[in-house]
């Protein structure tokens, strides 16, 4: 979230996904949907996340999103439309979605389904009639309103100017210009199509599909044909320069606003240009890139932090030796995008990781050891007591991006690999990242996974560094001897 202090954010191939949709697709036709008897119910309000209650839904599974919005700069309205492919989980009466603006109109295969909105951000479905459990089904949603003006669970997240516009945030920002399922735990593939004056440049997840320009306007449209949790989806639009290239057969794009002065506009860019080499550099450590594209977007927007969006993180104006910034979101693509919390309370397997490979990356580029780097982190915060009492395990939900989770997080990875040493280390990095690929998990099944690796019993060891609210004992079974 955003945090004056925040200096950094937040075993499947492509292949065997495509190989999976396919195969889900084919058998969903087949076999239809599973005839329980169950008597429909109406769905959750809420995916079971206690952190945040009400975040997504429960009885659906969002496969696909289709996303058509336009966006009006002098006024800041967005219209548009989405249409969501979803399976059932159990049999339905009614079914809930994430939205905040004011919606026109729902059909459910087609058909008329009654809604309402009610609560913080719940649109209510009925469809015209129940749906069993394994139906898969369309929902289209016709939608207006103006981002700017909505709230929600005490957040308003909207970042805009007169001429620039940046869909991100985290944990939340789907709500504010698209119906979604809003929990990292279902993931779906995503179209995303931005209508704005054809004067603005469009940015947003996966592989530009085309440009469409129709009088003072342009549709632009992206594909992301990987799984993609709701928060990481994201537009910008905006007077942005856009290159593209390839860098170790990995294609790029990256962007820079037009409104930043030139000496920031040519910073930014040469550190956007990085993201190429950072990218085949992260693959050599932790295994194959996750995604179809890689690259990055410097707004001119006063967002006061830098979002691992998939494919194309965003960052607050920087300058061009902030290497590591460009490191940390790109880590986030495997650990945090492709592997995905299981639930908030996770959010160290995202962060710690990304911060630890800040660490890795200084280590072969001239500067200090990953164990230099901890003992020197170590030295400077082990009287801190706030700190230390944070347990990066449970950070509980308004300390999800507390400095604790990031540098206390990445210094347990630098002490586990002091611990079950180099080789064992780099095979849990690698091995985690593809076995949880396109997926989700939870902090005790890294915990069991970095045990089953290395053959040692690590109880003691992870309830130091993440559980206890003390600093860890100097000691090698703490990985500080």
């Amino acid at each position: 979230m955003r945090t004056p202090s925040r200096l950094t954010t937040r075993v499947l191939s492509a292949t065997a996904v495509l190989a999976l949709s396919s195969t889900l697709v084919a058998g969903t036709a087949e076999a239809g949907p599973a005839d329980t008897g169950a008597k429909p119910q109406k769905g959750a309000a809420g995916i079971g996340d206690r952190y945040f209650p009400r975040d997504g839904n429960g009885g659906i599974d969002v496969l696909h999103y289709d996303i058509h919005d336009r966006y009006a700069f002098g006024s800041g309205r967005l219209t548009g439309r989405t249409t969501l492919e979803l399976r059932t989980t159990e049999a339905l009466s009614r079914f809930n979605l994430d939205f905040l603006l004011d919606v026109s109109s729902v059909r459910v295969d087609g058909r008329p389904a009654a809604f309402d909105q009610v609560g913080d951000h719940e649109l209510q479905i009925t469809p015209a009639k129940p749906l069993a459990e394994g139906e898969r089904v369309t929902v289209r949603v016709e939608y207006a309103g103006t981002p700017a003006e909505e709230s929600s669970q005490g957040e308003s997240n909207w970042l805009a100017d007169g001429q620039e516009v940046v869909a991100m945030n985290e944990p939340h920002m789907a709500t504010w210009w698209f119906p979604a399922n809003d929990h990292p735990s279902d993931k779906a593939t995503y179209d995303i199509a931005i209508t704005a004056p054809k004067a603005k440049k469009v940015v947003a997840n996966g592989d530009l599909v085309g440009r469409r320009v129709e009088g003072g306007s342009a549709t632009t449209r992206w594909r992301a044909s990987e799984p993609m949790a709701s928060y990481l989806a994201f537009f910008a639009a905006g007077p942005f320069e856009v290159r593209t290239g390839s860098t170790a057969g990995h294609p790029w794009t990256v962007a820079v606003s037009k409104q930043l002065p030139p000496a920031q506009r040519k910073d930014g860019m040469a550190l956007m240009l990085q993201s190429g080499d950072v990218t085949s550099w992260l693959e050599s450590v932790l295994g194959t890139y996750p995604f179809s594209s890689t690259g990055g977007l410097m707004t001119s927007l006063d967002v006061g932090f830098a979002l691992e969006n998939q494919t194309r993180p965003t960052y607050p104006a920087a300058s061009s030796e902030t290497t590591s910034l460009v490191v940390h979101e790109l880590a986030h693509q495997w650990f945090g995008d492709s592997v995905s919390v299981a639930k908030w309370r996770d959010i160290w397997l995202n962060e710690g990781f990304a911060t630890y490979m800040e660490a890795a990356y200084a280590e072969t580029h001239g500067g200090p050891t990953t164990d230099a780097w901890l003992r020197q982190k170590y030295a400077d915060l082990a009287g801190n007591g706030p700190f230390w009492s944070v347990r990066v395990s449970e950070p509980g939900a308004k300390r999800i991006f507390d400095s604790a989770v990031y540098d206390r997080g990445g210094m347990a990875l630098a002490a586990l690999r002091n611990r079950v040493g180099a080789t064992a280390f780099a095979t849990i990095l690698r091995g985690w990242a593809e076995q949880h690929r396109y997926g989700n998990a939870s902090v005790g099944e890294f915990e069991a996974y970095a045990e089953s690796v290395s053959g040692q019993d690590l109880d003691g060891f992870f309830a130091a560094w993440l559980d206890a609210r003390t600093v860890p004992a100097k000691t090698a079974e703490n990985g500080l001897g």
